[in-house]
């Protein structure tokens, strides 16, 4: 979803399902081109990998139909991931309006809940179309959920929180995000379904410069 696109949600988007880590050989058969299927970032974008980690940055919004679609390729692609590929998700905000979901997500993370609760808060915006847009509406979804609100609130008004949101935007700003979702490759490249054609080319554009970067080129 491009941000010309976030003043008139759709309410929904399809995308295939289905997306696996590839061989060399095959990320090879179509070598992605630059300027074509991924773009180049200059100046490089600053990444949070140790040595010899190869840093791959998934950019969504939750409330993100497009986001919401992408999310089942992205959990089965995950696992598949080699060893010295490090991923991690960057929620965005191209409006102020989107701060309290960028809170929920590194509150979550902050608590280890990401894994409990990161797809159900999709499945709770697209699948019952709760509106979880304020500090309020997510406070009052996180007690359904059976986690301790005074906790919640500790984390999503700390100072690392906060710090995650102003690092998260500064984020998305090098790497020039235009819309989500969205993928960055080691501060050095970014795609996404418009440059790629759909998502599940984009991991495989991914998967290419992955083996690029691993191979000195």
């Amino acid at each position: 979803m491009k941000r010309r696109e976030f003043a008139q949600l759709g309410t929904g988007a399809a995308l295939a399902s289905s997306a696996l880590w590839t061989t060399v050989a095959q990320a090879q058969a179509a070598k992605p081109k630059a300027g074509t299927d991924y773009l180049v970032v200059d100046p490089r974008a600053p990444v949070e990998a140790g040595a010899g980690k190869i840093e791959v940055v998934e950019f969504f919004w939750y409330s993100c139909p497009h986001c919401n679609a992408f999310e089942p390729t992205l959990q089965a692609w995950i696992p598949k991931l080699p060893k010295d590929v490090s991923f991690r998700r960057v929620p965005v905000a191209f409006q102020d309006s989107f701060a309290p979901q960028q809170r929920l997500y590194f509150t979550l993370e902050a608590m280890g809940l990401v894994e409990k609760l990161h797809g159900k808060v999709f499945a709770a915006i697209h699948q019952e179309k709760k509106n979880l847009s304020t500090g309020e509406a997510i406070l009052e979804w996180i007690g359904q959920q059976g986690v301790d609100k005074a906790k919640f609130v500790e984390q999503y008004n700390s100072f690392t929180v906060v710090t995650k949101v102003t690092k998260s935007v500064q984020l998305q700003n090098a790497y020039k995000v235009e819309g989500v979702p969205a993928l960055g490759v080691a501060g050095r490249y970014y795609t996404d379904g418009s440059l790629a054609g759909n998502m599940p080319r984009a991991l495989q554009v991914v998967e290419s410069l992955v083996a690029d970067i691993r191979a000195g080129r």
